[in-house]
């Protein structure tokens, strides 16, 4: 009698686990976030979804996470490409985000004051720190040339890919 109990209060725990964490939210963080088919970067695309959308995690696989749209979609999604919390609130800005306009576009931008800092260069205080330490200008020049660069979706694949970076890392093992 005390085993069938005992069995009943652990099946209990399964389904109460199973449960919450079928009803675990997430929110997708970064751009041009795609579901995929299988736990792979390589794999098929699913479906497109934007940065800030909500999406129910169905299952837990690692680095990979299965998720299901409000829509129906489900796929799987590189773990690194969504939060556990939800994002800011929409600030207004059609600018593309870093990466300028070729991007996927979405409800939900960068801050202006996170955005600007990412490309203003050295803050006030770091610019006076080379100046009192005599800093050459030239590379200060060199800092704003790269401070400057873009680099496109394309790229910025590429790199992650060649570099076995992220959802790219196990990109034919599928790594769950």
């Amino acid at each position: 009698m005390r085993m069938a109990r005992s069995l009943v209060v652990v099946m209990a725990l399964m389904l109460c686990t199973s449960l919450a964490m079928a009803e675990e939210k997430r929110w997708v963080s970064s751009e041009g976030t795609t579901l995929k088919a299988e736990a792979s970067a390589t794999s098929e695309n699913v479906a497109d979804v934007l940065v800030g959308t909500e999406v129910t995690l169905v299952e837990s696989g690692g680095r990979w996470l299965k998720v299901r749209t409000a829509a129906g979609k489900e796929g799987w999604v590189y773990a690194g490409r969504v939060s556990d919390t939800p994002p800011a609130a929409e600030v207004a800005g059609d600018d593309g985000g870093i990466f300028g306009g070729t991007m996927q576009k979405s409800q939900i931008s960068t801050a202006k004051a996170d955005s600007a800092r990412s490309i203003r260069g050295l803050s006030p205080g770091a610019t006076q720190y080379a100046k009192d330490r005599g800093t050459p200008e030239m590379y200060k020049k060199s800092l704003d040339v790269v401070l400057a660069r873009k680099v496109s979706p394309k790229e910025l694949k590429a790199f992650l890919q060649a570099g076995k970076i992220g959802e790219y890392a196990q990109a034919n093992g599928g790594g769950k």
